[in-house]
């Protein structure tokens, strides 16, 4: 798909650069070619002619889609490949929105890159011949693992900038310049859509080797407490130096959440793995206690539920992420303290608790491997995915349906349910259909008398 997209770029120039154009790639492209990342997204900017001639040039290629005409941005049906012109902004409000555009394929190299957030971002390679303007220092700062922004004034007219700085840190492991810290500290983030924050957050929980970053560098901005005030809450709560030498529960959250990254490609749903393991500890902030000398959360799995449901609705209104990351949440302790004293019965229950018992594993083992402990878990990690076989091989064998409780007499009510539920349970204890079957024939004979 990229070597069509870029195809479809270079027949645009070479039409543009007759007309006198020039056409740049421009933004996260050029940045991730010298980085060398690979990277699908292209963006082309068409210097030197008017939006009319722009248009038609379009037309003969393809179906044009006029996703921001007024804006000058277009692209082309069946192509991932945004067109734009250049155009300056201004702000007229506090939201995203609120800014007035002109169009001005005049302006020249420098003033069209201005408006970009970082000097990383603000790189511009022309199609055609391969020429790098450079006009922000943006190759250097690559080169020194630094996000600067660029202009004062233009940067503070987004503030999702504040996030944007902080997911790219923690996806390349750069640092934020610190007249870019702050300059965010400054900035206020309240009015965001939520949708806006969490792609951000999304794209730090998903894309970086160490999404820690992204957090301590909202921290050293001073940005947590609108957004992720519960992260900022686990700042400073001290823990067993025992069980956790490596210091506070937020120190620890992150240890775990880059733990986690190690292991996100073997989990089923990516997204909720990793928001469970940012949200698992957070009900230590209200459990944490010195009990007979010793300091404890007992029950900070159940409201760490509490608190991540929060955390969760600020952010995303899906609901069926929401529950799974919450089942995590609640079950993250189970894995570990089962291996240590269960039987399998109970081993077989949680399993068939969890949504995904599978990601319930990798949650566990991000769990124990997060703290200033070096442990071998392999074997720990063998035995729940022996016994999670077990389940799933217990789940193939036939068990009580509605049918089966006719056959017995029973008519369908309140009690089918009750019996279906009641049929599961003893399966899961180690009992077969026929075995189970007998069983609730004597407790409907019972219950008859």
């Amino acid at each position: 798909m990229a070597n069509k997209n870029m195809e479809i770029a270079t027949k645009i120039a070479t039409k543009v650069s007759d007309m006198g154009g020039r056409t740049f790639l421009v933004g996260g492209y050029v940045r991730d070619e010298i980085l060398g990342i690979e990277t699908k997204d292209i963006d082309i900017e068409v210097h030197g002619i008017e939006v009319d001639t722009l248009v038609n040039i379009l037309e003969s290629i393809g179906d044009v889609q006029k996703i921001g005409a007024s804006f000058g941005v277009f692209n082309l049906k069946g192509y991932d490949i945004d067109i734009a012109m250049p155009r300056k902004e201004k702000s007229s409000g506090n939201g995203h929105k609120d800014f007035e555009i002109y169009v001005d394929s005049f302006i020249g190299y420098k003033e069209a890159a201005i408006r970009r957030d970082f000097t990383m971002n603000s790189l511009m390679k022309d199609v055609l011949t391969g020429e790098v303007i450079d006009s922000f220092g943006g190759i250097e700062d690559l080169k020194n693992k630094n996000i600067k922004h660029i202009n004062d004034v233009s940067f503070c007219e987004d503030s999702l900038r504040v996030f944007r700085a902080a997911q790219f840190a923690s996806r390349f492991e750069f640092f934020v310049d610190k007249e870019t810290i702050k300059l965010c500290s400054t900035m206020d983030v309240s009015s965001l859509a939520f949708e806006r924050v969490f792609e951000e957050l999304k794209k730090a929980l998903l894309k970086a080797e160490k999404p820690s970053i992204f957090f301590t560098t909202l921290r050293d901005m001073n940005q947590l407490s609108f957004w992720f005030k519960e992260i900022e809450d686990l700042i400073g709560i001290k823990q067993s130096q025992i069980h956790h030498p490596e210091g506070d529960v937020f120190t620890h959250s992150m240890m775990v959440l880059d733990e986690a990254a190690k292991l996100r490609s073997q989990a089923e749903n990516k997204l909720a793995f990793m928001l469970a393991a940012l949200c698992h500890d957070f009900g230590k902030t209200i459990t944490t206690k010195v009990r007979k000398g010793k300091l404890t959360a007992y029950g900070h799995e159940l409201e760490s539920v509490n608190i991540a449901k929060a955390f969760l609705s600020r952010l995303t209104n899906k609901i069926s992420l929401k529950k799974e990351v919450l089942n995590l949440v609640k079950l993250h302790m189970k894995p570990n303290q089962m291996y240590n004293s269960s039987k399998k019965k109970s081993m077989m229950k949680l399993w068939d608790d969890a949504i995904h018992p599978a990601d319930l594993i990798l949650l566990a083992k991000a769990d124990s491997l997060g703290r200033g402990i070096k442990k071998d878990y392999t074997e720990i990690e063998n035995t729940l995915r022996a016994s999670l076989k077990d389940y799933k091989k217990l789940m193939q064998e036939p068990e009580v349906s509605g049918k089966d409780l006719i056959s017995l007499g029973l008519k369908p009510g309140v009690q089918f349910s009750e019996y279906i539920k009641l049929g599961h349970k003893l399966h899961l204890s180690g009992l077969n259909k026929e075995e189970i079957l007998n069983h609730i024939a004597v407790d409907i004979k019972k219950k008859q008398y």
